[in-house]
């Protein structure tokens, strides 16, 4: 199959061209946009209830997800996340090693691609990413998707601005490779961590990448709360 991201970064949308006839496309309940009406779609909790409510619970993702079979070639299927933002396209093979996502950043993935649900640690609770992560990995195409757009940061690669590690604010987290760890940290002394507005931050470190996502929702969210509808006594 073909794929194309369309309308990057603020509103980005998979358009997905199916080459043959059973051809599949996975992706989160409610994401489909649109689709050729010829294309099939079935509702399922993949890889059975076990692991579709390890998911669930533990990883913050969909129960049930919706998969997308061509009956001819040329048909066309376009989805997009429910949030506004980026979306990136990650290939996945089993020398590349699995991925990290943060909960809520899986979007979609060809078949070949395997979900998982990997315990954190108890600094998960403090970065940001969540306790449990989506482990993806396996043979295929990912789909990661992100609030704002996508930024990518080497680790530990030679000539490049992480090569001796790498500070993310912890809200701003969207996902990272094999071979990538971090601890959380402060940003600072006493006064920095009250003052400066950036609380706790992520120190990578290792060799891999780091995608960092460039608004962050738990601010948003703190933004629109002063202005929120309030019954009076």
């Amino acid at each position: 199959m073909q794929h194309q991201i369309l309308q990057r970064p603020d509103m980005s949308m998979i358009e997905v061209v199916f080459d043959q006839a059973g051809e599949q496309f996975i992706t989160e309940a409610g994401a489909m946009v649109g689709r050729d009406t010829a294309v099939n779609m079935e509702t399922s909790m993949r890889g059975g209830m076990g692991a579709a409510l390890k998911r669930k619970l533990l990883g913050g993702e969909s129960l049930f997800q919706n998969t997308f079979t061509a009956s001819a070639a040329g048909e066309r299927l376009q989805v997009a996340p429910p949030t506004e933002g980026d979306v990136m396209h990650v290939g996945l093979n089993p020398g590349s090693g699995a991925i990290f996502i943060q909960s809520s950043g899986y979007l979609a993935s060809t078949p070949g691609v395997e979900l998982d649900t990997k315990w954190g640690g108890a600094k998960g609770f403090f970065s940001g990413a969540g306790m449990f992560l989506v482990k993806a990995s396996g043979q295929g195409d990912l789909f990661i998707s992100s609030f704002g757009a996508i930024h990518a940061v080497e680790i530990g690669k030679p000539g490049t601005p992480g090569e001796n590690g790498y500070t993310v604010d912890t809200g701003h987290i969207l996902a990272f490779t094999e071979g990538v760890d971090y601890k959380v940290d402060k940003v600072g002394g006493l006064k920095s961590l009250l003052a400066s507005g950036e609380g706790l931050v992520a120190k990578f470190h290792g060799q891999g990448t780091v995608y960092l996502m460039t608004r962050n929702p738990g601010a948003l969210g703190a933004f629109i709360y002063p202005f929120r509808p309030t019954k009076s006594n």
